[in-house]
């Protein structure tokens, strides 16, 4: 049987969690984003600080860094990774009436940290749907995507 590119199917086909034993150490780093669209009334509420829920960043904020810390519970062949640092910046874009959730994680070990940084960008902007809803159902998730990754053998790669 041909070996799969994708690493985390074994030769005969079943999920497999990546060997990491091999690699080296180093000091790893990804950053991702996405937004949400929303009404600009749900927008000026967001900014207020005035939903019945209270900091609607402030808490998005804090349950994206704990989104990071979990991402291997939720993604079952998730490696359980030693955080050494999780940001989150919200840029605010009235314009459009949107919010861009930023999240940047980083630690030192033999695997990437992209699918923390994108659990973090992801549950941040989930959370500011769910303080929201009850105001604006029709709020949209959109662009949730790795702009970069460093560390490892491969090096740095950025995105759009």
């Amino acid at each position: 049987m041909p070996v799969s590119p994708l690493t985390h199917f074994n030769p005969q086909g079943k999920a497999q969690m990546v060997d990491i034993g091999a690699k080296v150490e180093s000091h790893r780093l990804a950053r991702a984003a996405g937004h949400i669209s929303m009404r600009p009334e749900t927008l000026n509420v967001v900014l207020q600080g005035s939903a019945s829920k209270g900091d609607v960043l402030g808490v998005a904020r804090i349950a994206a860094i704990q989104g990071a810390k979990r991402t291997s519970e939720l993604i079952p062949l998730c490696h359980p990774i030693a955080l050494t640092k999780v940001t989150v910046d919200f840029e605010i874009d009235s314009e459009a009436s949107s919010v861009l959730c930023l999240a940047q994680a980083e630690c030192f070990g033999r695997t990437g940290v992209e699918m923390e940084a994108l659990c973090a960008a992801s549950i941040g902007l989930l959370t500011i749907y769910d303080m929201c809803k009850a105001i604006d159902r029709g709020m949209r998730i959109d662009g949730v995507r790795l702009l970069e990754k460093a560390g490892g053998k491969s090096e740095r790669w950025t995105g759009n």
